[in-house]
């Protein structure tokens, strides 16, 4: 598969090397944690919580062939953004609650539990009958290019990669009301939904109070 996918208005969208983690860490720094609804509302540095495993759990993605990078030709390369996406096994779904179950009460720790309850329950692999989803985990597009359909350019070409690996779906799990919005318009269903306000912790309080219009997590899916 070529590494250069899709060039256009002077951005060209490729395949993320191990080499590009540095410059989109701290891209993400500056552009995803402030601005993803459930890190954003928390009042916390998430991009510290968990900072070692992250990185490595973003690397393993990374050296799979399976993340993309949207760059400006025009500006020196400047990263404009980024899909981090995997594979994920029908294990993953026990290995992801043992370690949700581990880790601290900060919001990368809360929105693990989050996740991987939702996932347990809707459990793709055994709905779609497939033994591999490519997990589209964090899309990210610099502030100056939103409402640009870079997001959706990034998503598609993440299809086509998908496809070219033999992927059967591929899931993305929106916090976001936009990013559920863009990838609807793209041809992704929403299989659950669940509304923020309805998520509470064992003492009865609403764990995530995201900014409107964010109030549900949404799981899209498409069929590759």
């Amino acid at each position: 598969m070529p590494t250069e996918l899709d060039s256009k208005d002077g951005i060209l969208i490729r395949i993320m090397t191990v080499a590009d983690y540095q410059p989109v860490k701290i891209f993400m720094g500056g552009n995803f944690y402030n601005g993803e609804p459930l890190c954003a509302s928390s009042g916390e540095d998430v991009q510290k919580c968990y900072e070692k495993e992250n990185d490595e759990y973003h690397i393993s993605m990374i050296e799979q062939g399976t993340c993309l990078l949207a760059v400006d030709e025009n500006n020196g390369g400047r990263i404009v953004g980024l899909v981090l996406a995997g594979a994920q096994f029908p294990s993953d779904l026990e290995k992801h609650r043992k370690e949700a179950a581990a880790m601290e009460p900060n919001t990368w720790g809360r929105i693990a539990v989050f996740l991987s309850k939702i996932e347990i329950e809707i459990n793709l692999f055994e709905r779609y009958g497939v033994s591999k989803i490519l997990y589209s985990h964090i899309t990210n597009v610099d502030a100056s290019m939103r409402g640009k359909g870079l997001g959706s350019r990034l998503a598609a070409a993440l299809m086509e990669v998908g496809r070219s690996k033999g992927f059967p779906i591929m899931v993305a799990y929106c916090s976001s009301y936009y990013s559920a919005r863009q990838k609807e318009a793209l041809g992704m269903e929403c299989v659950y939904s669940i509304a923020y306000a309805d998520y509470k912790d064992a003492s009865g309080q609403v764990v995530f109070k995201p900014a409107a219009p964010h109030t549900h997590l949404r799981v899209m899916v498409i069929k590759l």
